[in-house]
């Protein structure tokens, strides 16, 4: 079991054009591994930031193409890459998503480029923003997964799942803590407006309160006349501490997290001892 993992972030503006987004993804992660990420994050709608077309790229031959080329990246550099949300046609059973509709799924890819886990959103995000867009309904095109919260491992770390919205659910992140998340993945396409006023807030409550290390890997920037996404993705530590975290451009950081500052945290204040409900 290691001690230490080297974990990135990368942070896009990704575009409709899910070719010009995956040489973007291949840059970034090139440059992030030669700084020695083992665990590299993707954003939120990473490959395709278009609602209105996640079907059809779910259902054309593109996505094959595209996937050939993300599970060979994780092989070509032998390293776990985590696909923050790309549509899926299926639901983990293999049955179609009804309606036109697609699962929002966040894909873990292991060194050996095959797909060690999968993730569907469950908090969909239908509301009404103070911003050009002015109201969201993912649920027009995103269809709600199952309620199974997923933790995986990666070099004796083990990693919770979760995507963009879900970080205002606490009650997703304590299931995850109790599974024994040692780690907190936030793959997210925040708006500017939420993301400003709540986004760092939100990433540190759910460190602080689960002792885990929380990586929020956001979107950023224009990527239509009335998308803006905030940025600012970060990596808290166990004690609600900002680490490494970007600004408001695509780039990315990487950071290595460590067993012992989990373990000094845990020990010396054992919440989860205490707690009575």
């Amino acid at each position: 079991m290691k001690e230490t993992l080297c974990v990135a972030a990368i942070q896009l503006t990704s575009t409709r054009c899910w070719q010009d987004n995956l040489t973007e993804v291949t840059r970034l992660i090139d440059s992030a591994v030669s700084d020695g990420a083992r665990l590299v994050v993707l954003p939120e709608n990473v490959f395709l930031f278009y609602g209105k077309g996640m079907r059809w790229l779910a259902e054309s031959d593109s996505q094959k193409i595209l996937f050939n080329n993300v599970l060979g990246l994780a092989k070509k550099h032998a390293i776990y890459l985590v696909v923050g949300s790309h549509p899926s046609l299926y639901t983990p059973n293999g049955e179609v998503v009804a309606d036109g509709r697609v699962r929002q799924t966040c894909w873990v890819i292991g060194p050996d480029g095959l797909i060690v886990e999968r993730y569907d959103k469950i908090h969909l995000f239908d509301v009404m923003v103070d911003d050009k867009a002015a109201s969201y309904k993912e649920s027009d095109f995103i269809e709600q997964g199952d309620l199974t919260p997923k933790v995986i491992d990666v070099d004796g770390f083990s990693i919770g799942l979760s995507i963009c919205y879900d970080v205002r659910f606490p009650e997703l992140y304590r299931a995850l803590a109790e599974l024994g998340a040692d780690v907190l993945l936030v793959p997210a396409a925040f708006t500017y407006v939420t993301g400003k006023a709540h986004w760092d807030i939100l990433l540190s409550a759910r460190a602080i309160e689960n002792q885990c290390y929380v990586l929020g890997v956001n979107q950023c920037g224009w990527h239509s006349e009335t998308r803006q996404t905030y940025g600012h993705s970060a990596l808290y530590s166990p004690l609600g501490v900002r680490l490494a975290s970007l600004q408001e451009k695509p780039e990315y950081f990487v950071y290595n997290i460590t067993k012992q500052a989990l373990e000094d945290c845990r020990q010396k204040m054992p919440c989860f001892s205490h707690r009575r409900l």
